[in-house]
Order: C-alpha cells, then sequence, then structure tokens
C-alpha cells in the first residue's frame, strides 16, 4: 500500500490539503466549553414552606413527595432534609438513565399530587443537573444610594436578564437578591374595637373590592360587552377608599381602620456584594455555544449597562473561562516548545535541518485533522479533549521520529530513495500499529468507570485515539513522501557523514556502559527486579488527593451559626464581620440565608451564610482567613465554619455531598424520629467515641406553643380559629393579590413586630356571644431543644451519627448489635463505599488493559512469552514516577495519573520496536551466517540497542524537553499540568535506561528462548 501511494504523491498531497482545509471548516463549528456536557444523574427537588417547622414540612409535604416518586425508573438513592421553612429531595438515578426523561417523570409526578399538598405551598422547583448548569460567570448588579431597590429588581428581572439570555451562546440567567413589592395592610385594632368591627371585616372587603367577574359579558343590540366590576382596585389608594361594614351596617373607609402601603416583601435570603446590598446574576452557556466567543459578549453587554443605567453599579466576578484559557494556552505551549525542541534535538542528533522541517509539517497536520474525528464524534473543545490531544502530542512526534530514522537508516544501507522510504515504513508499520494499540487497550477500558469520571474519560479517549490514528496515517503516507522530496538530492554517503559528533560520543558511551551490565548480566537482571517493588512502595509514601492543589487567590467561607436567628441577623452578623476585616481583599460577594437562583441544588437555611474572597496573593488570603476564623469563633462560639479555596467547574463537578462514613439508623416502632432525652441517652453508650452528629441529630432551641382544649371548649373557641389568628399575627398571611400583565403584587396582612409574650396578651378571639378573649388565655408555650432537621431516604425518616475513624468499618458489629438492643434497624452509608466500589472497578479494569496488552503483543511478537517483556518495564517507568513525585513533593492525583499513562505508553512504544528489531535481526542471523543460537541472540540484541539508540533517546528527551517549561511556569494551567509533567519526567528518565539495558536483559532471561524457527 505504501508503494502504490508514494507512487502518487500529488494525489496524496491533494487528499491530505482538501482532508486539512475541510478540518479548518470543521473546527469552526466545533463548540468550545469548560467542561463535555455531562448529564449528572441527579435531581434535586426544592420546597419553599415560610414559617412552617421541619416536621410540618416532613409529614405534609416530603413524605407525600417520597412516596409519589418512589417508583421512578432507574432511582438509585433518594435522599430528603427538611428545616425551618426549606426542604429538599435529593434523587440519584443509575448512571445512563436519560436524564432528560427522568425530568419529565418527576414533574409529572409532582403535577399528580399538587391538590394534595398545602394550599399556600409554592409548586416544588424541579432542578435537572449538568455540567453546563456551572455558571460561567456571575454579574453584580448593585444600586446607588436613594435607588429603590424593587425597581432594580425589576430591572434585572425584566430587562437585564432577558438582554443577556438574547446573547448568542447564552442557555439560562439565573438571579439571587431579588426583593418584590407587596402592600401590606395594618389595622388599627383601637379604631377597629370602637366601630365594632374585627380583622375579618377588612379582610372581606379588600377581598370583595378585588374580585373579578370570570368570562361574563353582555350584549347591547348588535354589540358584546365583557363585564368588569367598578371596584377593582390597583394602588394602596383604591384599598383605603374600600368601605367596611360592622354587623350593625355601619360602613366607613378602610382607610379609617387600617393603614395600606407598598412595601418589600419579607425575604429569606439576601446578597452583598463587598458591603453593600446587591443582586447577582449568574450566566450558563449552551452546550454548543463556544465559550471564547460568548464571553467578550458578556463584557461588552456589561459596558452597555453601565452607560443605560447608571444609577446602578455592575462588576463581573469569577469568570470560569480563565479555566479553558489555561487548557488551551497548555497546548499551544505544548505545539511550540514541543516542534522547537524536537528541532533542537533532531538538529544535535542527525546534523541537518530537513528531518526537523518535516516533523515540524507534520505536527500541525495531525492535530487538524484530529478535528474531523472530534466533529463526527460530536466532541466538543474543552479541558478534557484538550487535555488529551497533548497526551497524543508525545506519542506524534514518537512515530514521526521512528519512521523517518527508520528511512535514514534504510538510505544508509544503500537502497534507492524510493525503497528506503517503502521498506522504512513497511518494517516498523506493524510495531507502530501494535503501540498504538497497547497505548489504547491501557487508556480507553477506563471509559467503562462508572459515573462522572468514566463520561470525563469518554471524551479524552477519543482525542486520544484521534490523534494517535491520524498519526499513524500521517507516519505512513505523508512522512515517506515529504521525505522523498526533501531527501531526493542525497546519496547514501551523504546521509552517511550526518550523524552528528554528539550522537557518536553518546553511542559510544552507551556501548561502554551495555558491555558492562552484560558482563555480569545475571546480577544486573536480580537488580532491576528488586528495583521494582522498592520503587512501587514509594507510593505508600505518597499524598493521596482527587485534583492537584492549584494555586488560588479566592476562598470561600461558609457559616451555619447553629443559633435560632433570623435572617436579619444573619446579614447583621456578617456584615459586622466583613467590616473587621477593613477591605483586606480584593472582591468579597455573600450569599445570605434562603438562595433564589432556579438551579441551586445546595443547602437553603435561613441560618446559613456563604462568602467569596478574592485576594491579591495566597500569602494575603491565608492571613486573612486566619484573622477571620479567630473573628468568628470569639465572638460566634455555636457557629460551625468551613473554610476553603473557592471551588471551580472541576471542584464543583467531582464534589460529593455525601459523608465519609455515616451510621444510620431508623426507629422500627415509631417509624419517627427518637425523642431527645432518649437519644441523648442512648448515644452515652454508642460504641465509638469519635462522632458528629448527623443532621437529624442536630438540635436547635425553639418556642413550642401549646392549646389548652378545656379552656377554648368552654369558652366556645375553636383550634382553626386560634390557628388562623396566630398566623395573621406572627406569620404573614395573604388577603388577596393584584394581576396586572403578568405582574402580581400580593395583599398582606402585616402582624406586629414584638415580643410574642406581649402580642399574645394584646391580641384578642371572639369566643361565644360575640365576646372576645386574650389569647394568652388559651396558649401556653415552652422553650425546648428540637431537632433542627428531620432527615429521609427510601425507607423513610433516620437519624445519624459521622464517624471519623480511620478504619471505621471495625465497629460496624459492635454498632448493629447497640442499635438491635433498641429496636433501631442500622445501616451504613457514605463516600467510603463508593470509594471502594471505585478501587475495585480500577482493579478490575487495570486487569483487563494488562490482559488486552498482552493478547495484542502475544499477536504482533507471535509468542506467549515476549510480551512479558513489555509488561515487566512498567512497573520500573512506574514506580521512576513515584519517585520523583516524592522529591518534589507532589501528590498522586488525576492529572498525576494521566502522565503515568502519557510515560507508559512512550515506553511501550520504545519495548516493542526493540524487541521487534531483536527478532527481525535474528531471523536475517539465522539464515545468513552459521553461527550458534546464542551467538546469534548476543548479536541481535548488540545491534538492535545501536539500531534503536538513537530514536529512544530522541522521543524521550524531545518529550522531556517539551514538557519542561511547564514546570518553571505559574498560573492555573502550569499547576494543573505540573504533576503531569513530574510523572512523565520521571518515568521517562527510568523508562529510557530501561528500554536501553533492562529490555535486551529481560529478552535474554525470557525472549531468548524463544526460537527463531518457530517464529518463522
Amino acid at each position: 500500500m505504501v508503494r502504490f501511494l508514494l507512487a502518487r504523491p500529488i494525489a496524496v498531497l491533494m487528499t491530505f490539503l482538501a482532508l486539512m482545509v475541510f478540518s479548518v471548516i470543521v473546527f469552526r463549528t466545533l463548540p468550545i466549553s469548560l467542561l463535555p456536557p455531562i448529564d449528572v444523574p441527579q435531581i434535586v427537588i426544592k420546597v419553599n414552606y415560610p414559617n412552617a417547622s421541619p416536621e410540618a414540612i416532613e409529614q405534609n409535604v416530603l413524605r407525600g413527595i417520597r412516596d409519589e416518586l418512589m417508583t421512578l425508573n432507574g432511582l438509585e438513592d433518594m435522599e430528603s432534609k427538611s428545616g425551618s421553612e426549606v426542604g429538599t429531595i435529593r434523587l440519584t438515578f443509575d448512571y445512563g438513565t436519560k436524564m432528560e426523561l427522568a425530568y419529565i417523570d418527576v414533574n409529572e409526578k409532582i403535577d399528580r399530587i399538587t391538590n394534595s399538598l398545602p394550599s399556600d405551598l409554592d409548586r416544588p422547583q424541579v432542578i435537572r443537573i449538568n455540567t453546563n448548569d456551572i455558571p460561567v460567570a456571575r454579574v453584580q448588579v448593585v444600586p446607588k444610594e436613594g435607588i429603590d431597590y424593587t425597581e432594580v429588581s425589576l430591572l434585572a428581572e425584566n430587562v437585564l436578564k432577558k438582554r443577556l439570555e438574547q446573547l448568542q451562546g447564552v442557555s439560562l440567567v439565573d438571579i439571587n437578591g431579588k426583593k418584590e413589592r407587596s402592600i401590606t395592610v395594618t389595622p388599627d385594632k383601637p379604631a377597629l374595637r370602637a366601630l365594632g368591627m374585627t380583622e375579618e371585616n377588612v379582610i372581606r372587603a379588600i377581598r370583595f373590592g378585588n374580585e373579578e367577574l370570570p368570562g361574563i359579558s353582555v350584549e347591547d343590540g348588535q354589540f358584546r360587552y365583557y363585564l368588569r366590576l367598578a371596584t377593582r382596585v390597583d394602588t394602596p389608594d383604591d384599598i383605603m377608599r374600600l368601605p367596611v361594614t360592622n354587623q350593625d351596617g355601619l360602613t366607613v373607609d378602610l382607610g379609617r381602620v387600617a393603614e395600606v402601603k407598598y412595601e418589600n416583601k419579607d425575604v429569606l435570603g439576601y446578597h452583598y456584594f463587598g458591603t453593600k446590598e446587591g443582586l447577582v446574576i449568574t450566566v450558563h452557556k449552551q452546550a454548543s455555544a463556544k465559550m471564547n466567543e460568548m464571553m467578550p459578549l458578556i463584557y461588552e453587554s456589561l459596558e452597555y449597562f453601565k452607560n443605560d443605567y447608571p444609577q446602578v453599579d455592575f462588576e463581573l466576578t469569577q469568570d470560569q473561562s480563565t479555566l479553558l484559557n489555561a487548557g488551551i494556552s497548555n497546548l499551544q505551549t505544548s505545539l511550540l516548545f514541543g516542534g522547537l525542541f524536537a528541532f533542537g534535538v533532531l538538529f544535535l542528533f542527525m546534523g541537518n535541518y530537513r528531518t526537523p522541517v518535516i516533523i515540524g509539517i507534520s505536527l500541525p497536520s495531525s492535530l487538524i485533522i484530529s478535528f474531523l474525528v472530534f466533529y463526527f464524534f460530536d466532541i466538543s473543545i474543552n479541558v478534557i479533549s484538550l487535555s488529551g490531544l497533548a497526551l497524543g502530542l508525545g506519542m506524534l512526534i514518537d512515530n514521526s521520529i521512528i519512521v523517518l530514522d527508520n528511512i535514514t537508516r534504510k538510505r544508509k544501507e544503500g537502497l534507492a530513495i524510493f525503497e528506503a522510504c517503502v521498506e522504512g515504513v513497511n518494517e516498523v508499520m506493524s510495531a507502530l500499529i501494535s503501540s498504538v494499540l497497547t497505548t489504547l487497550a491501557v487508556f480507553i477500558p477506563l471509559i467503562f468507570l462508572s459515573g462522572i469520571s468514566g463520561a470525563l474519560f469518554y471524551d479524552q479517549a477519543v482525542s486520544v485515539a484521534a490523534i494517535l490514528f491520524v498519526s499513524l496515517l500521517v507516519a505512513f503516507i505523508l512522512l515517506p513522501m515529504l521525505y522523498h522530496f526533501f531527501f531526493r538530492n542525497k546519496s547514501a554517503e551523504e546521509l552517511a557523514k550526518e550523524d552528528s559528533k554528539f550522537f557518536g560520543i553518546v553511542l559510544r558511551s552507551y556501548k561502554r556502559l551495555y558491555q558492562i551490565i552484560f558482563k555480569k548480566r545475571g546480577l544486573s537482571f536480580v537488580i532491576f527486579l528488586v528495583f521494582i517493588p522498592i520503587a512501587l512502595l514509594v507510593s505508600q509514601l505518597l499524598k493521596t488527593e482527587g485534583l492537584p492543589p492549584i494555586e488560588k487567590f479566592d476562598a470561600l467561607v461558609e457559616i451555619d451559626w447553629n443559633e435560632p436567628i433570623g435572617v436579619e441577623q444573619n446579614r447583621d452578623r456578617l456584615i459586622t464581620v466583613l467590616q473587621s476585616l477593613d477591605g483586606d481583599y480584593l472582591k468579597a460577594e455573600s450569599d445570605v440565608g434562603v438562595r433564589q437562583f432556579l438551579l441551586f441544588d445546595g443547602e437553603n437555611s435561613i441560618q446559613q451564610a456563604s462568602v467569596y474572597f478574592l485576594f491579591e496573593t495566597q500569602e494575603k488570603k491565608k492571613v486573612e482567613m486566619e484573622s477571620l476564623r479567630k473573628i468568628l469563633e470569639e465572638n460566634y462560639p455555636e457557629a460551625n465554619i468551613n473554610i476553603m479555596d473557592a471551588p471551580n467547574a472541576f471542584d464543583q463537578l467531582f464534589s460529593s455531598n455525601l459523608p465519609y462514613y455515616e451510621v444510620r439508623w431508623k426507629d422500627l416502632a415509631t417509624k419517627r424520629p427518637v425523642e431527645e432525652a432518649k437519644m441523648d441517652s442512648w448515644l452515652s453508650t454508642f460504641p465509638v467515641q469519635d462522632f458528629e452528629r448527623g443532621p437529624g441529630l442536630q438540635k436547635e432551641a425553639s418556642v413550642i406553643f401549646r392549646l389548652d382544649g378545656a379552656k377554648m371548649a368552654l369558652y366556645g373557641i375553636s383550634s382553626s380559629a386560634v390557628q388562623e389568628q396566630i398566623q395573621k399575627l406572627f406569620g404573614t398571611f395573604q388577603i388577596t393579590e393584584i394581576k396586572r400583565f403578568g405582574e402580581i403584587t400580593p395583599i398582606r396582612m402585616k402582624g406586629e413586630r414584638s415580643d410574642f409574650e406581649q402580642i399574645l396578651r394584646t391580641s384578642n378571639i371572639i369566643g361565644k356571644e360575640g365576646n372576645e378573649y386574650a389569647l394568652s388565655n388559651f396558649i401556653y408555650f415552652d422553650y425546648e431543644n428540637h431537632y433542627k432537621y428531620v432527615t429521609a431516604d427510601k425507607g423513610g425518616i433516620y437519624q445519624s451519627v459521622l464517624l471519623n475513624e480511620e478504619n471505621p468499618t471495625q465497629f460496624d458489629r459492635d454498632i448493629s448489635l447497640w442499635g438491635s438492643d433498641k429496636n433501631l434497624g442500622v445501616s451504613f452509608f457514605g463516600q467510603y463505599f463508593k470509594d471502594k466500589e471505585t478501587i475495585s472497578q480500577l482493579v478490575s479494569i487495570l486487569m483487563i488493559a494488562v490482559l488486552l496488552l498482552y493478547f495484542i503483543l502475544s499477536a504482533q511478537f507471535e509468542s506467549f512469552v515476549q510480551p512479558l517483556i513489555v509488561i515487566f518495564t512498567l512497573p520500573l517507568g512506574i514506580g521512576g514516577a513515584f519517585i520523583v513525585l516524592l522529591l518534589t513533593g507532589t501528590s498522586l492525583n488525576v492529572m498525576s495519573a494521566i502522565g503515568l499513562v502519557v510515560m507508559l505508553g512512550i515506553m511501550v512504544n520504545d519495548a516493542i520496536l526493540k524487541i521487534d528489531t531483536v527478532n527481525r535481526l535474528r531471523i536475517r542471523y539465522s539464515e545468513n551466517t552459521n553461527l550458534d543460537p546464542k551467538a546469534i541472540l548476543d548479536r541481535a540484541l548488540y545491534e538492535a540497542g545501536e539500531i534503536r539508540l538513537k530514536p529512544i533517546l530522541m522521543t524521550s528527551i524531545t518529550t522531556i524537553l517539551a514538557l519542561l517549561p511547564v514546570v518553571f511556569s505559574s498560573g492555573l494551567g502550569a499547576d494543573l499540568q505540573r504533576p503531569l509533567v513530574f510523572s512523565v519526567i520521571g518515568g521517562l528518565t527510568i523508562g529510557t535506561f530501561t528500554a536501553l539495558y533492562f529490555v535486551p536483559l529481560a529478552y535474554w532471561f525470557i525472549g531468548g528462548k524463544v526460537s527463531v524457527k518457530e517464529k518463522e
């Protein structure tokens, strides 16, 4: 095939040019995003129920929803948590479930049970989680001094949001911190009493005045008119003119017995930018959008906003496109330095400019054509797929050097240039194909990991496979054609003189060390084998983590005050803390209490707050965060404080809501939470001392109202009347609402803002014969510690503790016995079990990868023994990588693991080519010489080492030097790539030595037993 194609150079060249042009066109249509569009198999249902207790939300709302959702297809797990005024249900599905259909099913089931939910409850929000739901930027909207906040809220909702949503690539715009206007009615109780009226008279007057005749029409001759009641109200003035009538028929204007005015609705949360209250708009991108084109549009829109609305300050924060830019920058750096160092190393070894130029043409050609595969596999350009291309670049240089070196060697042997190109490619073709297949055999099985990790590896595996197969296409077709073009006028004698003096020195040094090692080959082989377990044991000294530590100048502080405070007190405390820092930060933004984001799937509680800080340096961040911790601990000792690096998109995607190890129990008798006093007594005998109370056991102080049923019956007062009166006094009692062109303005009865005991004493309720009695006669109260949350799963309500032990399973038997004695059903749950499952999967996948590697090499070498040589080289390279990671203080993380895969791919390549060359030389010498088999083997090993020395050294050195600049760089991209670089440098340093000396040693002791005649 190579001969056929080389005979038609113009056709081949035109085909490659056509592919490149088509690839450039396709590249312009590929979506560019930070992460692949992955459907996380989770759906979150959020419930906001003002003035409701955790027990009420669990009993009246969440339990019914859970029961209805129990039959969902593919449902793996269900967790619910109800707190004061808020509740959440998190549904986890089997990975691979079609989340579009699951989302529709959940909404349908909630619609089905809407009538059985409390009438004053807003429809529960259903949130589907996707990687595109991670906001790419946040726009801060801060009203200036004296500007009406509700007007700015309307501006954000009706104008800014719509203008941002119209930008190309924007899928959704979310807002937090809005305030809505309502009309409040505050009754004048003395005036009402004097006129013989009650609050009920006021409520009836307003409801009657806001009635609308639905679809009633009258005819007037040939015309038809729709009726509208003239009493319909629009403003507080309209309401104050409404007539209020008592039982005796006395009528007065409502304004004489109540105050009516516009006020902001009571809020459950606030947003602050610095110490100024404002709104935040989060921008989310479409899956098919290009982030690098969308972000400039957002910045441009922000400038328009500043000019159009000078009464509001705007600022853009937390721009996530910096991660993508870092990934693209790393790829550009790899290409640039890869080309420069390849040129330098090739010139150093070969002493001509033509070979580097050929590689300089092949590198971008392979890269551009690879984007065709992206298009056909529907892969976006993202950080994951770009990292796959970066991994493939090292292998691409490797293949090019091997092919060019082999063609040059054939020319030096005296073949004509055409024949040298054909023979040079054919000789290494099977070995290069095997090396690519073995690399993919190590890498591609990782896509079968369950969950998000497997989905992410899919993009990486496709991109690696794309560039490797394209590199083979280029190496087998384009490179020999270019070589023919550049070297057609060079004779074999001229090529023989082109080896540099430097390579001559390296070759002599290699031969001397080779002879020393092979004089004591037994001892040398044992030393290599002993090094394997020692190097692998180094992994036990390495710290293990997910992503590498990135130098971040931002921090996130999460606070749970752990006290029964309102959202206003939460806000005031946070502002006081921020002011105490004296503005020693570049930016700060806070979300206080319940968040209004549609896509927010985290904890929502009035007592919680989170603050994002951006600092000038990492040292400044460390000092200020320590200062903040001290301030909080000294002033608010009850508060739970969590200070961390601000999570980027990767962190948010990989973060887990699961505790490490949780012991759960359910009361089998009552199906309810165990009472506080009894539970405290039981926990004193819990088998483990070091534990933390789970959410279902956390307590908060609360006031418990109890009704005196005997007195109420005596005075003719119903419990429903008392509950309604309490709602009016302490809650937000909605009378009716005004609807105008999609805008809804609620009319609410405003309760008194004073001590609740005083309110109970001064508020009356009507009993028998119209007599009034103070509410305090029928209500008595206690202060009690009460459970802060009610937690439940598919099996019902549970309570739990979190264990902090290194080996938590050792207590499982004792805990089970503790639970059975108390009629508790005990179960164990947490990230510990997920991690064990992942490790089990990784071990299985690794075994499959090694088997695939063995089968491919067995087919390549036609031997069951020789593949073991290649497999033995792998732990040597891994050990070398571990040693460098340890010496540089680098952890074993996702990026260093990817580096191991890259390094193993190059190592396998070198070992395969060397063994293939030895096999071919043994066959040639056995046919053309009368040497005994041992002498043939010695000669083949020696000459194969000399033949493959140059490509092995060049591929290793070019790869190491191309990656080396990352070690000395700074910034987000360098921090991410540095562990990968250390893995590759460590592995290739040992791996190169392994390919040069261990492979021939192992071949002598293992592979040499295979007869050459058998292989023929």
